[in-house]
């Protein structure tokens, strides 16, 4: 069974449509099984019945009329367990249920498969004999194998509508298309798409169109004979190696690409409009899933040949195109497979209205940057066909992490209405910048920022913030093409530090590793968050660490409002050796050097369990703590933030995240260590309560978050924070914490800043 099931995971994955996959499956189970019929029910998300969708070995025009419930028929039976059901005499069953239209009394025996994604029941693959036969175990495998592999197939067609257009043809899905993703940043961002796509990758190629079409022409032309030059020096480097059956391959390629064939069609395209890189992707794309769907195994394999083509002709093309200024509309929303900081780097900031990204969560580095940009972000956008929405027009939805594709007037103008009530609320939270940051019993609660960006610092001044409690140094080395010098560093240092003079000002030490690889100093790992990221990597090269302590310190002169922050701690001996090195560069600037520098205090992050049960060691040693909500709640629930398929699994107010912070607050306390929070639950108005409630009186958070915290804050007692904070903490979910926090601030004044304003029609 194992080639059968190959070849069919082949063709699916080479399907041009949703379609076609159905029919591929049935096709192939049917012939792989040797079975009279293969049948397909999928879920009707509607009417949440099951519809016989598509089949072989039932009449045709059954299709699409045939359905049945949970609580009907054979299918029914397989989706109510969402188990297999496997009878030798099927027709005897009390829950076999006969429909004359399908011709299915012909069959005796039955197996049926439920297709299951994310705990749901999508649907039942089907098989029938007319002869009674017990399928044995391995067929039994067979069909669950197949079922689990179009589980996803059919999650994505649901998200992208084309089941519905299946299942209920009838059915007015409305206007727009809406692609679910990962609520990351919120606010409401309305305008054009502008794709980021990758290099070299056929299928990240975005269907843009050209009106230079003779300068398209010239650009394919000069990278077919590029790519006719590589192969005819391939196969010479080869003579002697290869045998002449062996070479012949390399004559096929440069027939491939002569004018009657690949480089025929694509020349059809670029004449309709296409670029060069646009036509060759779609024609080169088409070939691969031709050859992948061939019977005979020799053409199966040819569709490897093709890719490996078309990658060479398409390295040639994006080398060969003339550089061009990408041109970015007022109102850009940029979209691309796998978003990173050096993607922001060209795209003017006040022109950005959205940003998407396919792959990546809530926590992803992007997300986080978005979030201080207070830009509308959406990650693990997985279904999204996003080189395929160059200039179109769309709407972010930061809050539910939908975007909107096409939208009708009516959808666009209820979405400007969020967007103008959203204005309306940022308005009157400026208008609180300057007044102090106390509950509303007069405890004072600090509310610093977390910066890294420059359009952050603008932000950040604007919220009267009292200190930035993390600024990310890595965000600089991602916008160079080397490591920044020391003294390129220390300037960018030195203005951080005196726009914010004299309020504090904590600097993270570099921080790569993880969802954060500069480019030129990539790390691969098949593991990375459990890899060589933060700290590990500095320590390993002293020559980064020392270079960077060192701007640091020279950048505090005449200023000392330095604090430095130390990321990824999991031991006693990295503190140790990181407080030698830091020891040693204010050794050598003080005594050697001359300069006037206070020693800055120095913080570690607790972000990994080991640390949150090493609190009261690290606490002995440095001069405070800062606590990391993002990887702790990873790491404590081992749930990988960027990975949309656990997105759920990742909770902020699970309890074994409330016990580790009030374990930390705690430790800390009896030291009187300061202890803060840096991490996101900070800047989410609920999590702000909750860790007031828990001890903290520091809270850092993106800057456009922090006047909603504050306006929260100013309206609740500590007494009532810590009453909530302690009864929140007994409770056995994470689900059941968020549920009752939100209930005891549904108050009025409290109640809207927490949630975004919905527009009639908003969620459309």
């Amino acid at each position: 069974m194992l080639e059968p099931l190959r070849r069919i995971v082949q063709e699916v994955n080479a399907a041009p449509d949703f379609r076609a996959v159905l029919e591929i499956i049935v096709e192939r189970v049917k012939a792989a099984m040797s079975t009279g019929m293969c049948s397909i029910y999928l879920l009707d998300p509607v009417s949440k019945r099951y519809i016989l969708s598509a089949t072989r070995g039932l009449l045709p025009e059954s299709v699409g009329k045939v359905t049945m419930s949970t609580e009907e028929g054979l299918v029914g039976l397989v989706a109510s367990r969402a188990e297999p059901v496997n009878l030798e005499h099927a027709e005897t069953h009390p829950r076999f249920a006969y429909f004359p239209e399908t011709g299915e009394e012909r069959f005796s025996s039955f197996l049926g498969a439920p297709i299951i994604h994310q705990r749901e029941v999508l649907g039942v693959l089907v098989v029938q004999q007319q002869e009674r036969r017990r399928f044995d175990e391995s067929e039994e495998a067979f069909l669950i194998t197949v079922s689990a592999q179009l589980a996803g197939v059919i999650a994505h067609a649901e998200a992208t509508g084309e089941l519905v257009r299946i299942t209920a043809p009838e059915a007015d899905t409305g206007p727009s298309a809406v692609y679910p993703g990962i609520a990351s940043a919120p606010g409401i961002g309305i305008g054009h798409a502008v794709v980021v796509s990758s290099p070299a990758d056929l299928y990240a190629v975005p269907k843009r169109r050209s009106d230079d079409i003779p300068g398209e022409l010239e650009q394919f032309r000069r990278a077919l004979e590029k790519t006719q030059q590589d192969v005819r020096s391939a196969k010479n480097d080869l003579k002697g190696i290869l045998s002449a059956e062996e070479l012949e391959m390399f004559d096929v390629y440069l027939r491939m690409l002569e004018d009657h064939s690949l480089g025929g069609e694509v020349i059809a395209l670029i004449n309709q409009g296409f670029t060069a890189q646009s036509a060759w992707s779609q024609v080169v794309i088409e070939h691969i899933r031709t050859f992948s769907r061939m019977d005979s195994e020799y053409l199966r394999e040819r569709a490897s040949d093709v890719r490996d083509l078309g990658r060479r002709v398409l390295e040639h093309l994006q080398q060969t195109t003339r550089p061009e200024q990408r041109v970015y509309p007022q109102n850009t929303i940029l979209i691309g497979e796998d978003l990173a900081a050096p993607h922001l780097a060209e795209v003017p900031f006040e022109r950005i209205r959205g940003i998407v990204s396919v792959r990546g969560s809530h926590n992803s580095h992007m997300a986080i940057i978005g979030r201080a940009m207070g830009i509308p972000t959406v990650m693990g956008a997985i279904d999204l066909p996003w080189a395929e929405l160059e200039g179109q027009r769309i709407i972010v939805d930061g809050h539910l992490g939908h975007i909107l594709v096409d939208p009708s007037p009516e959808v666009e103008r209820a979405f400007a209405e969020v967007f103008r009530q959203e204005q309306i609320l940022a308005a009157d939270l400026l208008a609180t910048r300057d007044e102090p940051s106390i509950t509303a019993c007069g405890a004072e609660i600090g509310l610093w920022v977390n910066t890294g960006l420059r359009v952050d610092t603008k932000l950040s001044l604007e919220t009267g913030a009292a200190g930035v409690g993390l600024y990310r140094t890595e965000i600089p080395f991602f916008l160079q093409e080397r490591f920044p010098s020391e003294e390129e560093q220390r300037q960018i240092y030195r203005d951080q530090l005196q726009i914010y003079a004299p309020c504090p000002v904590t600097m993270r030490t570099l921080d790569i590793g993880g969802d954060k690889a500069l480019p030129y100093f990539p790390i691969s790992e098949e593991n990375p968050f459990l890899g060589w990221r933060g700290i590990r990597v500095t320590l390993d090269h002293p020559e980064i660490f020392l270079a960077q302590v060192r701007a640091m310190m020279r950048a505090s002169e005449d200023i000392d409002n330095l604090r430095i922050l130390l990321p990824m701690i999991s031991s006693i001996e990295e503190v140790d050796s990181a407080l030698a090195l830091i020891a040693r560069v204010y050794t050598e600037l003080t005594v050697e050097e001359g300069y006037r520098i206070e020693m800055p205090k120095v913080g570690v992050m607790i972000e990994v369990p080991a640390a949150v049960y090493q609190t009261r060691d690290l606490a002995q040693r440095v001069d405070f703590l800062s606590v990391g909500t993002n990887d702790l709640t990873q790491y404590l629930l081992a749930v990988d933030r960027n990975n949309p398929r656990v997105a759920a699994l990742y909770h902020g107010y699970h309890p074994a995240l409330l016990k580790a912070l009030r374990h930390i607050v705690a430790e800390a306390g009896a030291l009187g260590r300061e202890v803060s929070v840096c991490g996101e639950l900070a800047g989410d108005p609920m999590g702000a309560v909750l860790l007031a409630g828990l001890g903290y009186r520091t809270l850092s958070m993106s800057a456009a978050n922090l006047l909603r915290v504050k306006a929260v804050l100013r309206q609740l007692t500590l007494a009532e924070m810590t009453t909530l904070a302690a009864r929140l903490s007994e409770l056995p979910d994470a689900t059941s914490v968020k549920h009752e926090l939100q209930q005891a601030l549904q108050r009025p004044g409290v109640e809207r800043l927490l949630h975004a304003p919905r527009g009639r029609g908003a969620a459309a």
